[in-house]
């Protein structure tokens, strides 16, 4: 098939290299003029806008958006509805919070044209593995793009999981999910770093990816990570959230369900940002006053934390 593929980032990138080496013919375009290039080196048709990404496609257009979520997909999606046609088909495949993809439908079926919005997962290793499509939408316009979906994911990796909206909304929980997992290999990992044995953390992961009950790609990934710094010496604990873990606990929150560990995870990557808090100092200040215990003085004149 043909489409056209709008954000090459690292998934973008990697996502029009798979559909290349799957047969697809894949226009190109993003703001910068070297990773188009990198794209047509390996086979891509390259375009210098986004009008003519859009106007290289022929009867049928079907146009994907992979751009960060937010500000930059509502302006791609407003401007490619202006040079689409009356049953062209335009997905998204990022991040976007499931309430704009329900809306962004409905405007672009009053235009007459369908939008998808594809969950993607599979972050940098999807170009080999594959990726894992969460897809929501009108069943037609998915069932025309569906070999694009079929040549993205791996086997039994691509599922239409519902009407407009469904697909960022699976894709949202599923990355709450991922915060509670993380978070817990996290802190058990931690836990045997702390303890008096000479514990080889490496193999500890590679050993539970054997048959463990709490096996996973994640915990692949981390033995990987191990292996290339045993004791995560070169990375500062700093960890950012992209917004489906919090969309995921409001979400929670709305529906009244007690997300406890999905909720903890978020709020321990908020913890992870903070140095001497002030809230920390209120602790320190207090154990001080009503029991004499004693503190730590800072060294800095001014807070790190707030």
């Amino acid at each position: 098939m043909q489409l056209a593929i709008i954000g090459l980032g690292k998934m973008g990138a990697n996502m029009t290299e798979r559909l290349l080496n799957g047969g697809h013919s894949v226009v190109v375009f993003d703001t910068s003029a070297e990773n188009i290039q990198e794209s047509v080196n390996k086979g891509a048709i390259g375009s210098d806008s986004l009008e003519d990404a859009i106007g290289k496609l022929g009867e049928r257009k079907i146009v994907w958006m992979m751009v960060p979520s937010g500000d930059i997909t509502e302006k791609v999606f407003k401007s490619a509805l202006g040079f689409l046609n009356d049953n062209d088909i335009l997905i998204d495949g990022g991040n976007s919070f499931y309430k704009d993809s329900v809306r962004r439908h409905e405007v672009a079926l009053a235009t007459g044209v369908h939008f998808i919005d594809a969950g993607t997962s599979g972050g940098v290793w999807g170009l080999e593995v594959g990726y894992c499509l969460m897809v929501g939408g009108n069943a037609e316009p998915v069932e025309h793009a569906s070999e694009i979906f079929k040549t993205l994911a791996p086997p039994n990796g691509f599922q239409r999981v519902g009407e407009s909206g469904a697909g960022h909304y699976v894709k949202m929980i599923h990355n709450g999910i991922e915060y509670g997992m993380m978070q817990a290999y996290a802190v058990g990992f931690q836990i045997l770093h702390a303890s008096k044995y000479d514990i080889d953390l490496q193999a500890v992961a590679g050993l539970w990816g054997q048959g463990s009950v709490v096996r996973s790609w994640l915990l692949e990934l981390l033995e990987l990570a191990l292996k290339d710094d045993p004791g995560l010496d070169k990375i500062k604990g700093h960890v950012s959230d992209s917004g489906e873990g919090r969309w995921t606990v409001k979400e929670a929150i709305d529906l009244d369900v007690p997300a406890l560990s999905l909720t903890h995870a978020l709020m321990a990557r908020f913890r992870s940002r903070q140095e001497n808090t002030f809230a920390d100092r209120t602790l320190a200040a207090l154990r001080n006053q009503f029991g004499g215990h004693a503190v730590k003085k800072s060294e800095s004149p001014e807070p790190v934390g707030k």
